[in-house]
């Protein structure tokens, strides 16, 4: 055995630049680590001043509890912390941080100076290293209570990894979307982050209802909290509280989707698969949801000692956390309705934006329901604020609307009878009452437009609604309704298909073989690694059914539940309403359009179509009045 292949101990400097990869990537990555701390610390305030995207300069400043002199050395050595003692600290942790290893890290790649003093001290204390020189000098202070680190001239010693960092703009953008994370977190904290000398963010204190909506208007948008929902539940020991915006407010990318998991911001597959099942019938193609949700669980059951940068958690119990989080979200969207669009449900007055920011279907970003939605004065929402608190949200309750003073009985029947004629009537159009009293959300139909579009009137103004695609919703909510009270019909196979599996696939279809059952296959296991498809869904007999079995296994595997067999049926039930629907120039009758306009009202996710398009929008007077330049 030659020299080269012997084994030895790596020198501590070496050791730490590769320890510093798993942790610092890029400016981004130090200002999480230094945030973090400052959080941990008890800081009411974080002040972050960067020069050159974070290259130059990072300096973060709190007024936390600070570090004592003699533990100043120490916090800088690899595996050092005062957040945990033993393991059993470890499986409950509450802290941001808990590894020990960030700033030793940082030091070896940067030149990192950290003041600091506590709470009755005579004076602060500052401790100072560099990359090549691990040695740390420590020296007295002028400093307030808190702690200051600054971060010079990163990766000045590795300059390889220094040519992977991208343009000053990216790198800034990624840093300010970290600490845009960790203000949603902490409503109780004010950030203030400078760059180059200029400010870009002041997000003070939000310790009220208010101020939170106004913390997640700076951070979202405006137009974020006029087109979402408060969502507020607790069950089984889970609470579930934040926003979560309508279909139609969806964006190109998945860029405005913040979830918390006690206070620390997560990216894991298995929320992003019960979101993502949430909105599936309901989101336009391609699109992406948005959402600020924070989760709160027991400590106990959530491991967040799962990766380096402590971006993924594993919750003990993943099929519970995945049911809830799906349930609440598809229930919550379920019921909203036209008049809760109309009535956003925030608790602060924010400025529309125009044009492109306003979220136009496009390039631009979201797609929205209606320009000026919310532009008119409307009653307030049925919310209660359920406490004070950086941890209060807000309770979101659906009440069902009582029926109009109008008399609907015929129109209702009109519509019941696929819009046959009224025999013997001649319909005509209903008044709204006076004073605007007991209007329906959607109004009253006047006319129909191109044999595509109705128009009607309602006390806010216009509305617009695409009968064909409003019929297609209508008709397949039906559909799912008669199809979950009938349950799903199996049709046996002449010849049953057999399938080649893993013998993990085959356990997992043997689990679960009355989740199949339930469902309308019948399985089968032949051997160790093959499964016999005995019968399938009558629906489906068209449907590849060993993919389609393959498929619900992987997801049974990777997340304890699966709904892609429901999802192909709704696909069908989808096509099924969509040439059930009114075709486009179907002349109404007003009576039949008022039908159609109170059946909206009065079904489930009726604001999207089957494919996620905006099933109607209003037009306030107040945009009316623009278009004709009224009161100028």
């Amino acid at each position: 055995m030659n020299n080269a292949s012997r084994i030895e101990l790596l020198s501590p400097r070496l050791a730490n630049q590769i320890a510093a990869g798993e942790v610092v990537e890029r400016p981004a990555s130090v200002i999480k680590e230094l945030l973090e701390n400052s959080i941990d610390s008890g800081a009411k305030r974080i002040d972050v001043d960067v020069e050159q995207g974070g290259v130059k300069l990072l300096r973060v400043r709190d007024d936390g509890s600070g570090i004592s002199s003699d533990d100043l050395p120490l916090a800088l050595a690899r595996h050092a912390t005062s957040k945990i003692r033993d393991l059993e600290d470890l499986e409950r942790v509450m802290s941001l941080g808990f590894r020990g290893e960030a700033l030793a890290s940082i030091s070896s790649v940067a030149r990192l100076t950290l003041t600091s003093r506590t709470q009755g001290a005579d004076q602060a204390w500052q401790v100072e290293t560099e990359g090549r020189d691990m040695a740390p000098r420590v020296q007295p202070a002028a400093h307030p209570v808190g702690t200051s680190v600054e971060v010079r001239d990163l990766f000045f010693n590795t300059p390889a990894r220094r040519k992977f960092l991208k343009a000053e703009k990216t790198e800034f953008d990624h840093l300010q979307e970290v600490i845009k994370r960790l203000a949603l977190a902490r409503f109780d904290v004010a950030f203030h982050l400078r760059h180059n000398g200029k400010t870009i963010l002041s997000l003070h204190e939000a310790n009220d209802d208010a101020a939170r909506a106004r913390r997640v208007s700076a951070v979202c948008g405006a137009g974020f909290l006029e087109q979402a929902l408060p969502i507020e539940i607790e069950r089984n020991g889970l609470r579930l509280w934040g926003w979560v915006g309508l279909p139609t407010f969806s964006r190109s990318q998945a860029d405005l989707q913040y979830f918390f998991v006690n206070g620390r911001a997560v990216r894991d597959k298995l929320v992003a698969h019960a979101v993502r099942q949430a909105y599936r019938d309901v989101l336009f193609n391609g699109r992406h949801p948005t959402f600020v949700l924070f989760f709160e669980v027991d400590p106990a059951v959530v491991d967040v000692n799962v990766h380096p940068t402590k971006h993924e958690v594993r919750f003990r119990d993943g099929r519970m956390v995945h049911d809830f989080l799906y349930g609440t979200l598809h229930r919550a969207l379920g019921d909203v309705r036209p008049d809760d669009q109309m009535s956003a449900p925030i608790v602060t007055a924010v400025v529309r934006p125009s044009g492109s920011e306003a979220g136009e279907f496009g390039p631009q970003g979201e797609m929205s329901l209606a320009g000026n939605l919310l532009q008119s004065p409307q009653p307030q929402p049925n919310y209660t604020a359920p406490g004070s608190g950086a941890g209060a949200g807000y309770q979101y309750q659906y009440t069902p609307r009582p029926q109009s003073a109008v008399p609907v009985a015929e129109a209702q029947a009109a519509y019941r009878e696929f819009f046959a004629p009224l025999p013997g009537a001649e319909p005509g159009a209903v008044a709204l009452p006076e004073g605007g009293g007991d209007v329906p959300p959607l109004g009253y139909a006047l006319a129909q437009l191109k044999g595509i579009y109705i128009l009607a009137e309602n006390a806010q103004g216009l509305v617009l609604v695409d009968m064909h695609a409003a019929h297609e919703r209508i008709m397949y909510e039906r559909l799912k309704i008669a199809m979950a009270s009938e349950g799903l019909s199996g049709q046996p196979l002449l010849v049953p298909e057999s399938l080649a599996v893993s013998q993990r696939e085959a356990d997992c279809a043997e689990e679960h073989v009355s989740v199949f059952q339930k469902l309308g296959f019948e399985l089968q296991r032949l051997g160790p690694e093959t499964l016999a498809i005995r019968q399938i869904p009558a629906l489906l007999k068209q449907a590849e059914a060993n993919r389609l079995v393959a498929d619900v296994l992987a997801d049974l595997m990777e997340y304890g539940t699966s709904d892609r067999i429901q999802a192909h049926i709704n696909e069908l039930l989808g096509t099924m309403a969509c040439h059930g629907a009114i075709r486009a120039n179907r002349r109404l009758a007003l009576a039949e359009m008022n039908g159609l306009l109170r059946d909206m009202e009065n079904t489930e996710r009726s604001g999207q179509c089957n494919h996620g398009r905006p099933t109607w929008t209003q037009m306030g007077l107040d945009d009316l009045d623009k278009l004709f330049l009224r009161g100028r």
